[in-house]
């Protein structure tokens, strides 16, 4: 997914995007109908990531959870995280990324149109939510001890 079809749903959603300064590890804010972008993000990516983690949170979440460490609290900053993941980077998205012949994850992030960390967080949540193994089609997909793709018909992809 691009960022512009991001911008897109954010527009069709009638969400609001605003640029500001933030201090600290934040880099993005939703509240009712409104998401602050940190205006120092500076690549596609960075901004694809957070900009799919607010709008998680335009999906999923109620209420104010800013700063807020209460389970409720963890557990839909959690599910907007999820969204995030299962919109930029779904399963189907990583086998093609090994199809257009990535051969790392510095490579797939960058074919994804995603961070590093965003890639990881996302095989780690995969990992969470199938096991470590995971078979797809004619694919074998294992997340430990490292990300690992079989085609069943050619050779090992491993990253």
């Amino acid at each position: 997914m691009h960022t512009k079809e991001l911008f897109d749903e954010v527009q069709k959603e009638n969400i609001y995007i605003h640029e500001m300064d933030f201090k600290g590890d934040l880099k993005g804010l939703y509240s009712d109908g409104v998401i602050a972008l940190d205006r120092n993000l500076k690549t596609d990516a960075e901004i694809s990531c957070i900009l799919s983690e607010e709008l998680g949170h335009h999906y999923t979440t109620y209420g104010d959870i800013v700063g807020k460490k209460d389970i409720q609290s963890i557990k839909q900053e959690k599910r907007a995280r999820r969204w995030a993941y299962e919109r930029l980077i779904g399963i189907n998205s990583i086998l093609k990324a090994c199809e257009a012949g990535t051969r790392n994850l510095y490579e797939m992030a960058d074919y994804l149109c995603v961070t590093e960390e965003f890639l990881q967080d996302s095989l780690d949540y995969y990992k969470q939510k199938y096991g470590i193994m995971l078979q797809l089609d004619s694919y074998i997909v294992y997340f430990e001890p490292s990300l690992v793709i079989f085609q069943k018909k050619y050779s090992e992809i491993r990253f």
